[in-house]
Parts: structure tokens; sequence; C-alpha cells
């Protein structure tokens, strides 16, 4: 089974994979595969240097995200033509790396996290699809904790669909607004019923 884990920036997604990784569940994140496509020498690398220049790249030629971040949530275009880059090349990652997966029978499903699921376009397939929400007062603190003001949590957050209906749209959901164990007991529930359904 091919699991999605997505849910709106700073919903609690990197915590919830956590939790399923120590249930023994494989994962991996699409933030990962893109950072590596991004990274001198990688795929989108040239791509990305040829689109937005060397202001948003650092010394070391790497890219600044916080730099780009300010370019692309400031322009709709630039945002799209981001994604147009960095995209495919994080997709075929994602598919070779499930791919890899049915080689162990031991694997009877594996989870990714895909923080742009609904808003890409994608052929790609999945059987089931979770979301992680939390209520808007507490993303928007979650994202300036982080180091963005008021001011640009709120554009990255418009950016990306409504969590009402990322929710509406899941298979399964995980509320974040709580406490961390609370997290962890809805996690640990959804664990056991796609041990079951992937069983069966």
């Amino acid at each position: 089974m091919r699991v999605v884990l997505t849910g709106g920036i700073a919903t609690g997604k990197s915590h919830a994979l956590a939790r399923f990784a120590v249930h023994g569940v494989p994962t991996s994140d699409a933030d990962r595969w893109a950072h590596e496509a991004a990274a001198p020498g990688g795929p989108a690398w040239q791509d990305l240097r040829d689109r937005f220049g060397p202001a948003v790249f650092d010394a070391e030629g790497r890219v600044d995200r916080r730099r780009l971040g300010d370019v692309v949530f400031a322009d709709d275009a630039a945002r799209a033509d981001l994604n147009a880059i960095v995209h495919p090349r994080v997709r075929a990652a994602i598919t070779n790396w499930f791919t890899g997966l049915e080689r162990h029978p031991g694997h009877r499903f594996g989870i990714v996290a895909i923080p742009l699921f609904f808003e890409s376009a994608r052929a790609e397939s999945f059987d089931r699809v979770i979301v992680t929400a939390c209520g808007h007062p507490a993303q928007v603190a979650r994202v300036v904790a982080r180091g963005f003001s008021r001011d640009e949590a709120e554009r990255r957050i418009a950016a990306q669909w409504p969590t009402a209906e990322k929710t509406r749209r899941a298979d399964c959901v995980i509320r974040t607004d709580g406490t961390l164990a609370d997290t962890d007991r809805q996690v640990d529930a959804i664990h056991r019923a796609l041990a079951a359904l992937s069983a069966a």
C-alpha cells in the first residue's frame, strides 16, 4: 500500500511521520528529495540557478531557502516555476522509493510525506491519504516560532489549500491542536488500521 501524509505548513507532519517510523513503517519525505534535487550537483540545481539567479544562493552555491521563499511567496508565477522545476524530480524519487519497497515482502505499506500533495497535479495514485491539521491560530503561531513575521506566516499559509478542504478529502485526519501524546494516540490508531487493512 502506498500512503501519503500531507497537511499545511506547521501542522505536525514531521512529528506524525516520525511516530509512524517508531512502529517500523518505512517512511520518506518529499522535502528531503527536494533538498537533494536542489543541492549543488543535483538534477534541479542548474535550472533553479537559471530561473532565479545567484541572489537566492549562498556563497557555497546552496539554495538559500529563506531568500527563495521570499521570492516565490510574493509571486505566484515564480512559485509555479519553482514547482515545475523541482516537483518532477521529487515525484520520480518517490516512485523509485516505493518500487524499492515492493521488493521487500515484509513491508506491507510505506508512508511518504508530501506537503503540497493536493496543490500539485500528479499522475501517481495512493491507496490512502492522511492529513495533519490544527486550528489557524496555532498554525500561525508555529510558523512565527520558526522565525517568520506574522505577515510572512499568513502568506505561506494562504499559498496552500485551506485545511478544511484538505481534511474533507482525507481518508484519515490527525488533529495536532492538543498535546504530543494526543497526536501520538491518533497516529497509533491509524497505524493499527493501516496494518490491518494491508494484511487483508
